[in-house]
């Protein structure tokens, strides 16, 4: 089997998994009760994805240990799979999450920014992967994408309450983009895997950009003019923030091997 479809579904499940663990930070911690529970739930459609996402890539890796190409995609030995397995007993160079979703959430306003700078690209994504030739990620994208499409909506209303908001919520905004931007060249950066996949991520690029100025337009927000961009995501190359997350939550897996609930 052809490794890069299994590559490319712990992509997209390891930054679905990674985003959900960080915005499960902010449980209990939210401005006010109503966004303590919208970002809640929105950690709970990630990780409803992450899931779909690692079910799939499990299946994939136990039927390839049938076939001739026993090789892991990740080095490591991954027979017998599970979605159990592939989130908690990787190490961070078997991770492939984008850089984006690991950052620390700073305060509301970078996280929503970071939430806005991820979902609109998700969806435009899903829209693509609806047409995919493969069967099984065309429908998980389909059902994914009636939660992207609020989460886009949730985001970028906060974006533009903030941007437009007090001075102070404005200065926010514009530290926000100071430290988030140059993570969002990584998101059109095709990988090996994405390139045999047929994703065409110059086309998202187009219309995310454009979703993004319109938004920021009325944020009252400058679009940043190009930049260095951070990459390595996609290829196990992370920040040391990872390593902090994947501690957390692999822990209880570690340490009581085999648990369950």
């Amino acid at each position: 089997m052809d490794n890069s479809l299994i590559n490319y579904t712990l992509h997209l499940a390891d930054t679905t998994l990674i985003l959900s663990q960080r915005n499960s930070e902010w449980c209990g911690h939210g401005p006010i009760l109503e966004q303590d529970i919208a970002i809640t739930n929105i950690s709970l459609d990630l990780l409803g994805q992450s899931r779909n996402f690692y079910q799939y890539a499990a299946q994939l890796i136990n039927f390839s240990k049938h076939s001739e190409a026993k090789v892991s995609p990740s080095g490591g030995d991954l027979e017998g799979a599970s979605e159990d397995s592939l989130a908690y007993l990787r190490t961070e160079r078997e991770f492939k999450n984008l850089l984006l979703v690991e950052l620390q959430n700073g305060d509301w306003g970078q996280t929503v920014l970071r939430q806005f700078f991820f979902s609109q690209f998700q969806y435009l994504l899903f829209e693509q992967l609806q047409q995919s030739k493969d069967e099984q990620l065309a429908a998980i994208a389909a059902k994914a994408i009636k939660e992207t499409t609020y989460h886009v909506r949730w985001s970028s209303e906060w974006v533009i309450r903030l941007g437009d908001g007090t001075d102070e919520s404005h200065q926010r905004m514009l530290h926000a983009i100071d430290e988030l931007w140059r993570y969002t060249g990584e998101l059109f950066e095709a990988a090996e895997y994405e390139t045999a996949m047929g994703i065409d991520l110059a086309a998202i690029k187009q219309k995310w950009t454009e979703k993004v100025i319109a938004v920021f337009d009325e944020a009252t927000l400058p679009v940043p003019e190009n930049s260095f961009m951070q990459l390595g995501g996609k290829k196990g190359v992370h920040t040391e923030q990872l390593g902090y997350i994947l501690t957390e939550l692999q822990y209880m897996q570690r340490t009581y091997p085999n648990s369950n609930w």
